[in-house]
């Protein structure tokens, strides 16, 4: 599953994603604006309060919950700057990808575009910052 930021306390089905009105603005709170701006967090169990000052942050038994639950194995995301460019977590159930190196000229991070084979397995091409 990929989606833009995280889970959310208010997705219990998938389904409810398809049921998210479009065009919309983003609201402050709830499902649209937790699928867009929720971040992991390994040092949160369950849920809390998120530095952004908008949507939660997630721990680890969150997205294991989430992910059983849906029957899936991994979850992607991408809104997050990451050293690396991409970043596991989760015992490597869901990974953040960060595609844009040296991001808005204010940090030094690497960027990682993800490509899944055929067979599902997962590689990352690191695009080292520059200057």
């Amino acid at each position: 599953m990929c989606m833009h930021g995280g889970i959310s306390p208010e997705l219990k089905r998938l389904d409810l994603i398809k049921g998210i009105q479009r065009p919309t603005d983003v609201p402050d709170q709830g499902l649209l604006c937790d699928l867009l701006w929720a971040d992991p967090d390994r040092d949160t169990k369950g849920w809390g309060e998120n530095d952004r000052g908008v949507s939660d942050t997630f721990g680890s038994d969150r997205i294991e919950e989430f992910l059983k639950k849906h029957d899936l194995d991994l979850f992607c995301r991408a809104h997050q700057v990451v050293e690396d460019g991409y970043e596991l977590f989760a015992e490597r159930q869901l990974v953040t990808i960060f595609s844009a190196p040296n991001y808005c000229g204010e940090f030094d991070n690497a960027g990682a575009p993800m490509r899944v084979d055929e067979s599902l397995l997962c590689s990352f091409q690191i695009i080292k910052p520059w200057g």
